[in-house]
């Protein structure tokens, strides 16, 4: 039986893999830091893991490792929004974000490269639409995405050579927690709960185009209709990207 990891595991967008995985016959590792309503059984095993913690997340990850026959799929999917202008923004702020949506991930693939190789498995980071282009009032999210995007991308050159897939999957809105936006003081919040969504998708729609482009090995996955549209336009007129975004944002 193959084995999945993957971070952001409580959400709905990491549900909604895990469940997709199950019913191919995958066991799936589900780490966040809040594993409440997670059921444990035999193709899914939830473990509390706070990402930004080096020591915590060093022995979740050897014991994932020693417990695990493979490591075929690393998904890393944990990650959080900030939204408000970058002049009302604190240094803090962009530092939380970064750490949890880059650097959080970039020492879980440390940790899962040997194992990955072994198994000339995949890595599936999950960017955003605000990985490749701007995003109005994401100044934080976006610059946290556009290293996440440049650190994979570049990745993949490396791993290449040991038979290894490395993929990137570039939602739009993904309506992963409607109504739950619970946006702290410093303006960062869960990810998928902003109200500014614009065609927003369901997790499980979401799971299924991102698994059938993992299956397909494609390099890059955009996710959903705004995002195949957003990056063809963004490449071919980003002056034009850039009105429509900040036009249908702002009216959001």
């Amino acid at each position: 039986m193959k084995t999945a990891v993957i971070s952001g595991g409580a959400g709905g967008l990491g549900r909604a893999l895990s469940s997709r995985l199950q019913a191919e016959g995958w066991r799936v590792v589900l780490l966040d830091r809040d594993i409440a309503g997670l059921e444990e059984s035999g193709t899914q095993v939830p473990m509390a893991c706070d990402l930004t913690d080096a020591a915590a997340r060093g022995a979740v990850f050897e014991r994932i490792i020693s417990d695990s026959p493979s490591i075929d799929l690393v998904i890393y999917n944990a990650g959080i929004t900030q939204i408000g202008a970058f002049a009302e923004m604190e240094e803090a702020a962009l530092r939380k974000v970064v750490e949890i949506n880059f650097f959080a991930a970039t020492a879980m693939a440390a940790a899962f490269l040997r194992p990955v190789r072994q198994s000339r498995g995949t890595h599936l980071a999950m960017s955003s639409v605000a990985g490749f282009s701007p995003l109005y009032h994401r100044t934080g999210y976006a610059a946290s995405k556009h290293a996440l995007e440049g650190f994979f991308s570049s990745l993949r050159s490396e791993e290449a050579a040991y038979g290894v897939q490395t993929l990137i999957a570039a939602p739009s809105f993904i309506a992963t927690n409607p109504g739950r936006a619970e946006t702290a003081a410093d303006g960062t919040a869960r990810p998928g709960s902003a109200a500014d969504g614009i065609d927003a998708m369901s997790p499980e729609e979401a799971a299924e185009v991102i698994l059938r482009g993992v299956a397909r090995r494609r390099p890059f996955i955009p996710v959903g209709r705004v995002a195949r549209l957003s990056h063809v336009l963004n490449r071919l007129s980003p002056r034009l990207f850039e009105h429509l975004m900040q036009r249908n944002i702002r009216g959001a």
